[in-house]
């Protein structure tokens, strides 16, 4: 297994950033990979698989299969995120590549010799043009619905921490991520060296795909780990509530309740939807005076979720939209 040696004050300066690159990175595994973890993703691929795979000409089909390696992402394609970077900016730094750092880093990801047709020095723009790709026809036009999801997880996950310290956190973070004790802290299942980041900068950063890896850079001594959102925040799509629902209960109370299939704070409910907080808490008080939520306390947390009668009525309203349609 990879694990990293992390003093206490690492992990205490340690912070959540959004990265838009890692967004897109992420996005452009989920379309390698073909596969949806769950309904939203189903959709989206749905909707950009065929088109992506029209993008790529077969030297960057290769670049993307050898990038993405078997158990290792070639460095140049994943630059450690930094706290407020644009996608530009970030784009910026893959285009940046020396392109004999990128075959070094492809002849690692793939544990061997490089494709003869990979020995060619076009692979960071190769690699940047399909990103751009990416971000712009795939991302872009979700990203303020997606950051508003990778929000509401840094909240809960900060909510964690306060609750039940950083071990609590980084046992969740993803498949293979673990605190080991004496300041050890197990980032994937691979058999590399361990590595000592006491007094590295270290962040954490969501992303909405099922995608997860670490990055770092050397000699600025910046570590990453990229882990996927779960849970319901994972599977929010950008499909709205029935119409019929909010017909009836209004559109805002309408995207609430559709919310809370699985329980969520105010906080988040604010972060999913864009509604301010004072109105939130009103539409809930009604919900709840209603008997469609319920609430209960979760350490510090107040958490919402529908009632039994609440489902009843969203499983209703969306058979009868689905029987008009």
């Amino acid at each position: 297994m990879g694990w990293w040696q992390i003093n206490a004050d690492t992990l205490a300066r340690s912070r959540f950033v959004l990265s838009p690159l890692a967004e897109t990175f992420a996005s452009l595994k989920l379309l390698h990979a073909g596969t949806a973890a769950h309904p939203g993703e189903r959709d989206w691929l749905q909707a950009h698989l065929p088109a992506y795979r029209q993008q790529l000409d077969p030297v960057t089909a290769l670049l993307v299969r050898s990038g993405l390696g078997r158990s290792w992402i070639a460095d140049f394609l994943t630059p450690t995120p930094r706290d407020g970077e644009t996608f530009e900016e970030g784009l910026a730094r893959v285009r940046a590549a020396r392109p004999e750092d990128a075959r070094a880093h492809l002849k690692v990801s793939l544990t061997g010799p490089l494709p003869a047709a990979l020995d060619r020095d076009d692979l960071p723009d190769r690699a940047a043009d399909l990103l751009s790709y990416v971000w712009t026809e795939t991302v872009r036009p979700y990203w303020p619905r997606r950051r508003r999801i990778l929000e509401a997880d840094v909240i809960a996950r900060l909510a964690q921490v306060s609750r039940g310290g950083w071990a609590a956190v980084l046992d969740g973070l993803r498949p293979g991520t673990r605190w080991l004790g004496d300041s050890r802290f197990q980032v994937n299942l691979h058999e590399y060296p361990p590595r000592e980041i006491s007094g590295a900068e270290l962040v954490f950063v969501p992303v909405t795909p099922k995608a997860g890896w670490v990055s770092w850079a050397e000699p600025e001594r910046r570590y990453a780990v990229i882990y996927p959102c779960t849970g319901a925040l994972a599977d929010v799509s950008d499909r709205p509530p029935p119409a019929s629902l909010g017909a009836l209960l209004g559109t805002a109370r309408a995207a609430l309740l559709f919310l809370l299939d699985s329980p969520l704070s105010t906080t988040q409910l604010v972060a999913l939807t864009g509604q301010g907080l004072g109105s939130v808490g009103r539409h809930v008080k009604i919900l709840l005076d209603a008997g469609l939520v319920e609430r209960r306390r979760a350490g510090r947390s107040v958490l919402y979720s529908r009632t039994a009668a609440g489902q009843v009525l969203v499983e209703a309203q969306n058979g009868a939209d689905t029987y008009r349609s």
